[in-house]
């Protein structure tokens, strides 16, 4: 499948301009992402319509809290990824350069019939990173639209400003990881800068796509409370008071192996800085916790949806708003 986002440079190489990266490749080279490659006359998507499988999961996995909670969504992924992450839970996908475990297909329409048959109602991009496979993924999201399939992205956000649009355009909802709010971070455990990715949320959050934010704290890395309440003050003040955020317990993967999982206590704190800081939907993910699963009116504090891992009960949600006081709860229900 030809690939979009790119340029032909002067020496035979084409430079892809899909994320900041910008990679330069020669004639049968493939980009820092692995799908995405130099055939010799201009660059394709060697994935396309092809994943490392599907499920079916509960949408609270992906983690998306204020979006159509309680239903079901069709999750898949290919392999291949444009970070270099140290600490990837999924890293036999994202970090895989074998193409080998691509063992299913499917046209966009095949899927979004798959998903309206399993009585999904959307279809995530998750496991590994979509953006590298932007044109695979925009079709499918078209084929779902076409049947009223809602669309969901799992990123890391890390995408140029020139396709930015198209990418959440097509997209219904998304949760981006930001990893970390020091640049350091960004550089010596993915390879990547901090700045691209706040100017996806940036964008994000002005659209009309859903926006969750998710950030997996990692000991020793990530988790001093100054930066914690840097991040989430520029959170409340860039991307609104009511944007839901996530922080997740890190268990040790891949290059990370040196570093103990996240402590309970760490979240429970993150999470107290957040609210003091404004926000008004902040959860605790991959760890037991009710009280960091449950949303709550940012109105009366009355409970509206209480969640026990990942299942999600409707307690006081009626229509989207509350029932005790009217308030409107920020996202998208059914």
């Amino acid at each position: 499948m030809r690939a979009r986002y790119w340029t032909r440079q002067d020496d035979n190489r084409i430079r892809c301009e899909l994320c900041p990266r910008l990679c330069r490749l020669k004639p049968g080279q493939r980009g820092a992402c692995y799908v995405r490659r130099h055939d010799g006359e201009g660059l394709e998507l060697a994935s396309y319509g092809r994943t490392s499988g599907f499920a079916v999961d509960p949408i609270e996995k992906k983690p998306l809290y204020h979006f159509l909670p309680g239903t079901s969504i069709l999750s898949f992924g290919t392999i291949g990824c444009h970070l270099a992450c140290r600490h990837c839970q999924n890293w036999h996908l994202s970090a895989c350069q074998d193409e080998d475990r691509l063992t299913a297909e499917g046209t966009p329409d095949e899927i979004a019939a798959a998903a309206r048959r399993y009585g999904c109602s959307s279809v995530a991009f998750t496991y590994n990173d979509p953006i590298p496979s932007l044109e695979f993924v925009v079709d499918v999201a078209a084929a779902c639209r076409r049947r009223r399939i809602a669309t969901v992205a799992v990123t890391n956000g890390y995408i140029s400003p020139a396709a930015c649009g198209e990418f959440f355009g097509a997209m219904d909802a998304a949760n981006i990881d930001l990893k970390a709010f020091t640049e350091a971070f960004y550089r010596r455990n993915c390879a990547a800068h901090l700045q691209p990715v706040l100017d996806t949320l940036r964008y994000v959050a002005r659209t009309q796509t859903w926006l969750e934010v998710t950030n997996l704290i990692i000991p020793g890395e990530n988790d001093d409370a100054d930066e914690i309440s840097r991040m989430t003050e520029w959170i409340a003040a860039e991307l609104g008071e009511e944007m839901p955020v996530h922080f997740s317990a890190f268990h040790p993967a891949w290059r990370m192996q040196d570093r103990p999982p996240t402590p309970r206590s760490s979240l429970a704190s993150a999470r107290a800085i957040a609210l003091r800081n404004g926000l008004r939907h902040v959860y605790t993910g991959n760890v037991y916790d009710p009280e960091g699963g449950e949303t709550r009116c940012s109105v009366c504090g009355s409970a509206l949806i209480r969640r026990v891992g990942f299942e999600a009960r409707m307690v006081n949600l009626r229509g989207g708003s509350c029932a005790r006081c009217g308030a409107k709860l920020a996202g998208v229900f059914a």
